[in-house]
């Protein structure tokens, strides 16, 4: 079995989601928000958690090394939220995600992973751009990608989807 990457932050770790992490996806999956922002992706058990992860989320990490990421406080090991980095079908380039239980939001860990693994992306993972994808009516989101660093691009729609989503941008200037 390969051994990828954890990265680790001042109060936060970024373990590389596994099938260990299936209860935490299970719950995670069926939040408000995630199902209001992001859909829903009918997993509704253990197993169609374990299913997720490995058909969604293994196969880019195997093939790129990165993936999704559960974030886990360093002080009492609690799962408070996953941050990615994903090759979206439709999205030209890396696109960086997150999503948190509603109770350790406010708290700085979205903006604390997602800044980690942009620079991991840029210094580790040689990638020139990362990209995010958002609902027009997900004004927190937004925020918090303006807040990183990443600019308004342009609307955009994913294959098989009709909904128009906002896309935001930002590349390292180190590479251009």
């Amino acid at each position: 079995m390969n051994t990828y990457k954890s990265f680790k932050t001042e109060r936060l770790l970024l373990e590389p989601t596994s099938k260990k992490d299936a209860q935490f996806i299970l719950e995670l999956l069926n939040t408000p928000k995630w199902i209001k922002y992001i859909g829903d992706r009918d997993v509704h058990s253990i197993e169609d958690a374990k299913n997720y992860i490995k058909n969604k989320m293994l196969p880019q990490l195997k093939k790129l090394g990165y993936a999704n990421y559960t974030v886990i406080t360093k002080i009492d090991e609690i799962k408070v939220g996953t941050c990615g980095l994903y090759d979206r079908e439709g999205i030209d380039g890396v696109d960086i995600g997150f999503a948190f239980l509603p109770k350790y939001e406010n708290n700085g860990f979205a903006f604390e992973a997602a800044n980690k693994l942009i620079n991991t992306a840029f210094e580790e993972f040689n990638i020139s751009k990362i990209n995010a994808i958002t609902t027009k009516n997900n004004f927190r989101s937004q925020k918090l990608l303006l807040k990183l660093g990443l600019k308004f691009d342009k609307i955009v729609k994913l294959p098989n989807d009709n909904e128009k989503l906002l896309l935001y941008t930002l590349s390292n200037l180190t590479t251009v």
